[in-house]
């Protein structure tokens, strides 16, 4: 049975092999530097199957006026059994009252696009903004 709770640390190993399965490498070159991004996340809710870490989503930014959604992830054995659905449901709920709640995906990841906009989100170009990032 999947269930659903805030987790911290206690699940670092855990959470290191989700991130290596799904290949999402850069999250594995400094493990000190992950703790520190998990410590200072403002929302890490996970599922479980009985006790394992089996995906997790994780929000940074103040809760208020801006959250942005830094990681939705579920092991490869898991997918596509609507647990990434529910964990983005229950951060997208959570902070509804957030000013600008927001993702940043692969333009060319078309499932990710598809599942975002079926929660109604908009791309930023349509709220005519531009986002920038260092190089």
């Amino acid at each position: 049975m999947i269930t659903y709770r805030e987790f911290g640390l206690e699940e670092f190993g855990k959470i290191k092999e989700i991130f290596e399965n799904e290949g999402w490498f850069s999250y594995l070159l400094d493990d000190e530097a992950l703790k520190r991004a998990f410590e200072k996340s403002l929302y890490c809710l996970g599922a479980f199957d009985d006790d394992e870490l089996i995906g997790f989503v994780r929000c940074v930014g103040d809760g208020e006026h801006i959250v942005l959604v830094q990681d939705l992830i579920v092991s490869p054995e898991h997918q596509k059994q609507k647990i990434g659905t529910a964990l983005f449901q229950n951060a997208w709920d959570k902070y509804s009252q957030a000013r600008t709640f927001l993702v940043v995906t692969d333009e060319d990841d078309s499932v990710s696009n598809h599942f975002y906009q079926s929660f109604g989100m908009k791309p930023l170009s349509k709220a005519r903004m531009v986002s920038y990032f260092r190089v």
